[in-house]
């Protein structure tokens, strides 16, 4: 039997070809899971939807309501909820020197706040035994210049993560977080422009190579299945970068 066979499972953020919801979506479903892909944008959401044969759910994370609704209507179309996995996140690089209030609060909507009343909502319906899985960083385990906010957010999950395993443990409900490394993916293409950004990031990672989102939908299943006896943990997916240090804009741009 396959490993996620009729699981109900809901992914925020899976909207885009080549992210790691899209990815995970589609290794969930060759799992035998029923599938609730959510985002912002349904019109990009609705074809990776059909293409897992999942259901596709307008979800803003930074709206409390959407995230009771996007819970409920699990339920009400699958009759139970699973797995809940939340990809949400937003890109905030500035200097502390340059950063704002703004972009501090738009980095703690969606990836604190968010990500809290996402595991609240989806808690509320997950079965007993379920699972909730949310998405980290490296950049919450080193010390990156220009990152502050996006950083800081993400590193503060790490902490709900583990006050979320001890509050739903009782249930059998295990709560982890996956820190993927430096990542091609939708959020990141753009860097992909340049050679010398990602190679400086390969650079510094032990395995040689860097992580794809592949790798991190095969981390997220492992967790999400009932192999996974582990809850409150953030799991460092970057091929061991953690080990070493996040490359200079220097070398990020060439130079020696």
């Amino acid at each position: 039997m396959a490993r996620l066979q009729d699981k109900v499972v809901v992914i925020l953020g899976a909207s885009e070809e080549g992210s790691m919801g899209a990815a995970t979506a589609k290794r969930f479903a060759q799992e035998g899971a029923k599938l609730v892909l959510a985002a912002r944008r349904l019109d990009k959401l609705q074809p990776i939807a059909d293409s897992v044969g999942g259901i596709a759910v307008a979800c803003d994370i930074t709206s409390e309501t959407d995230l009771q609704n996007l819970a409920q209507s699990a339920v009400e179309i699958y009759g139970k909820l699973d797995i809940a996995i939340n990809y949400s996140g937003v890109n905030s690089s500035s200097s502390i020197d340059e950063v704002t209030a703004e972009i501090l609060q738009q980095a703690c909507n969606v990836h604190f706040i968010g990500s809290t009343l996402f595991f609240k909502h989806m808690g509320k319906c997950l079965s007993e035994g379920g699972a909730m899985i949310t998405a980290s960083t490296l950049t919450a385990l080193l010390a990156p210049p220009g990152l502050s906010a996006y950083a800081a957010s993400k590193k503060a999950v790490d902490q709900v993560v583990r006050i979320a395993a001890v509050e739903y443990g009782a249930r059998g409900i295990r709560v982890n977080a996956i820190a993927p490394g430096f990542t091609r993916s939708a959020m990141t293409e753009g860097y992909f422009e340049y050679p010398s950004i990602p190679q400086a990031f390969i650079n510094e990672t032990p395995l040689g190579r860097l992580g794809t989102v592949d790798d991190i939908a095969n981390a997220a299943l492992w967790l999400a299945s009932d192999e996974a006896f582990i809850t409150g943990q953030v799991i460092d997916l970057s091929g061991g970068q953690s080990l070493r240090r996040t490359p200079t804009e220097q070398e990020m741009m060439g130079g020696a």
